[in-house]
Formats: C-alpha cells, sequence, structure tokens
C-alpha cells in the first residue's frame, strides 16, 4: 500500500519558554491522502499553524511521529516535497514578480531556459500570465498573494502548504481566490493543507476539514465533506453547505469543553 502523503502519529509539541513550557500541539492524529485539500481551522493559537510548520521541518514534534511522502519531514524538505505559502506574500520589492518565483529555483540550481519555462507555466496557472515583469507594488494585495502560491509552485512539488494566506484580503477578492484556488486545485492534483479562521472558507474548499481545539491543541472532530468536486459560490447557500459549516461550528464548541 502507498505511503500516506502525510502521516501524524500522538504528534506533541511543547515549547519551551522563559515562563515554562507551552504546549502547543498534544495526540495528534491524522492521515491526509494523495490530492486531499485538507482545511485546519480552530481558534487562535490552537496549533493550526504550528502544526503545518512541523510538516514543513520548521518546527520539531517532541512527542509521536510525523511523516511526510514516507520520510522525516527534514528529508521530505530537502527531496522538495512541498511549497509554502504564509500569511503575507513575502515579495522581494526588488525583484520583479518573475525575478521572486525565479529565486526558489536559482537557490535549487535550475537552468536558465528551465526557470523560464516554470516561470511562464506557474504565472498562467495563477491567472498572472503577462505580469511577470512587474513589481509587487504595481500589484493588488490579491494579485501579490497569487504571485506568493505561483512560487510555490514553481518548482513542483506534490504538496502545497498554505498558512492563512487570504485572511489580510478582503471579502470579494477572497471570494475570487477561494475560486482560483480550487480551480488550481483541480488541474494540478496537488495535496493542500490549508489553515484559515474561517468557516465558509473551510467548507467551500476542502475534502476534508480538521477542527482543533484551543491549546494544546488537539484535534476534536476530522469531517469528511460530501460536496462535489465542482464548487461554485452559491454552493455556499445549499442546505449541503450549511449543514455542513454547521458541523464544523459544533466540533469548535466541542473544542472549548476540553479542559
Amino acid at each position: 500500500m502507498a505511503h500516506p502523503v502525510i502521516e501524524a502519529k500522538g504528534v506533541g509539541l511543547t515549547f519551551q519558554t522563559a515562563d515554562g513550557p507551552v504546549d502547543a500541539l498534544k495526540d495528534v492524529d491524522l492521515t491526509v491522502g494523495r490530492g486531499d485539500f485538507v482545511s485546519f481551522i480552530g481558534p487562535s493559537g490552537c496549533g493550526k499553524t504550528t502544526f503545518l510548520r512541523a510538516v514543513a521541518a520548521l518546527e520539531s514534534p517532541t512527542a509521536g511521529t510525523l511523516r511526510v511522502n514516507g520520510m522525516t519531514p527534514d528529508a521530505a524538505r530537502k527531496a522538495r516535497a512541498y511549497g509554502y505559502v504564509f500569511q503575507a506574500p513575502g515579495l522581494y520589492p526588488w525583484r520583479t514578480i518573475a525575478g521572486n518565483i525565479s529565486l526558489p529555483l536559482e537557490i535549487m540550481g535550475f537552468g536558465k531556459a528551465d526557470r523560464a519555462a516554470r516561470i511562464a507555466r506557474v504565472l498562467e496557472l495563477v491567472d498572472l500570465a503577462g505580469f511577470g515583469g512587474k513589481f509587487p507594488w504595481q500589484l493588488s494585495g490579491g494579485m501579490q498573494q497569487r504571485a506568493s502560491i505561483a512560487r510555490a509552485l514553481a518548482f513542483d512539488a506534490d504538496i502545497l502548504l498554505m498558512d492563512e494566506p487570504f485572511g489580510a484580503l478582503d471579502e470579494i477578492v477572497r471570494d475570487r481566490l477561494n475560486e482560483a484556488l480550487l480551480e488550481l486545485w483541480k488541474k494540478t492534483g496537488k495535496t493542500i493543507g490549508f489553515v484559515t479562521h474561517s468557516i465558509p472558507e473551510a467548507v467551500y474548499l476542502s475534502t476534508k476539514i480538521v477542527v482543533m481545539s484551543p491549546r494544546p491543541g488537539r484535534i476534536t472532530r476530522i469531517i469528511d465533506s460530501p460536496l462535489p468536486p465542482d464548487r461554485p459560490l452559491e454552493i455556499r447557500e445549499t442546505p449541503e453547505f450549511i449543514a455542513l459549516a454547521h458541523e464544523v461550528r459544533e466540533g469548535l464548541r466541542e473544542g472549548h469543553g476540553h479542559d
């Protein structure tokens, strides 16, 4: 049987601070299959981002085991298993959009022609064809975040990790980018891990919704979405969508019931 893309068993993570230990994650068990779109939702400080960072080898669990493509997170990082999209676009203002997308490819040693082909392909994927020569300050916030997604896609990793990438955007732009992200996911078949505070966003995007409790972050509920792959924004007005949102809300309430 093929390895799950992400597999956590009893994962815990305790930070040592000047005020004593802080338990960020506790007893996290989760299996993510290839091509899943998994959203992590929960209150601020519940460990959603910490778990995503552990998958990306940016934090190290202090308990349990975590595997990414059957490897340790650090080995998966070295194997270029994932791209990471942060909350802010993080684009260098002195580089063009193409130059920003090129940066990880340069670091990884891709040749000039290969870099140019990859940049053109991902700009097309995120609907920014023709904007490669622009600088970040010439683009709207939503376009900058799409450029950040393009940069994460440039080296064609199987996994895309996204830490609340649309949280700072207004609702109209966020809706458009949610639609664009679903389209991109369908086109590429990537496995996506997505952190959000928004119940409608989690329900709209995901094949699987992971509901987390306040710190120490535990998984209170894993909800498999019954919604079809094709999801116009209007699906949010259907009884199925509303029922699923209610189930997520109930899971969040359960989490607050933990001691």
